[in-house]
């Protein structure tokens, strides 16, 4: 079978606290799994070896978040110093060198990694793929608000053009019926932003409502991206 033509990112599957960090670190394993996108590694790894180019780590969101600028140091940046739960992560303040060594050793690799292959011509499309509370956290664009199963988002047709979005929003449907929409709850984070000057992206995210098992999200989401790709006119 001939790959489809995707570059996935997975950055928030990741549970591993750096070594570097660890003994600064306040939280549990249950505050490291609710902070982190609980099922992504299940979910997103049906897609790998369906797609070209598939990139992930293993560490947490909470210690590196690598859908953050580099320079955004607020407290839901790239180094935070709360959860979206509004749990403290740090015991005290990162020194400044210590958050140097994560970003050169944890965040600047994946991004270089992103780099090199968005350029790639045989590519369509970049699609950063998460999952999200089914309730909207208190940090967050929507708290306490039910969100639906599907939530794709192209930055307001900027990351992408309209008419992708919506086809893959009617592929979507067909697998996960009518609750999917498009830029709501989420438009799209840096990655998408920064990566669609590039080529064209798109951000997925999908709901930890257990209303299917992680196997069977993964397995719906590859067919809606598989009926996308048949749907395109360009990339046959």
């Amino acid at each position: 079978m001939t790959p489809l033509p995707f570059l996935i990112s997975v950055p928030h599957s990741g549970l591993t606290i750096p070594e570097e960090v660890r003994s600064l670190c306040r939280l549990n394993r249950d505050d490291i799994q609710n902070d982190s996108d609980g099922g992504a590694g299940d979910i997103y790894s049906m897609l790998k070896g369906h797609v070209q180019c598939f990139v992930t780590t293993d560490i947490a969101r909470a210690a590196v978040d690598l859908n953050r600028p580099k320079d955004d140091f607020s407290k839901d940046g790239v180094i935070k110093t709360h959860t979206c739960w509004n749990v403290p992560i740090w015991s005290s303040p990162l020194p400044k060198i210590l958050c140097d060594t994560l970003l050169e050793k944890y965040y600047y690799p994946y991004h270089q990694k992103l780099e090199s292959l968005a350029g790639n011509p045989s590519l369509v499309l970049g699609i950063d793929c998460h999952t999200m509370a089914a309730t909207g956290p208190p940090i967050g664009p929507d708290p306490g608000e039910e969100r639906p199963f599907i939530n794709l988002g192209n930055l307001g047709h900027s990351s992408c053009p309209e008419t992708w979005a919506m086809s893959m929003v009617d592929c979507f449907k067909k697998y996960f019926g009518d609750n999917v929409t498009l830029n709501h709850p989420f438009k799209g984070g840096w990655i998408t932003r920064h990566y669609s000057r590039l080529m064209p992206w798109i951000q997925i995210e999908i709901s930890r409502a257990p209303f299917l098992t992680d196997s069977e999200k993964g397995l719906k989401i590859l067919s809606a991206l598989k009926m996308w790709t048949e749907k395109m006119p360009i990339i046959r």
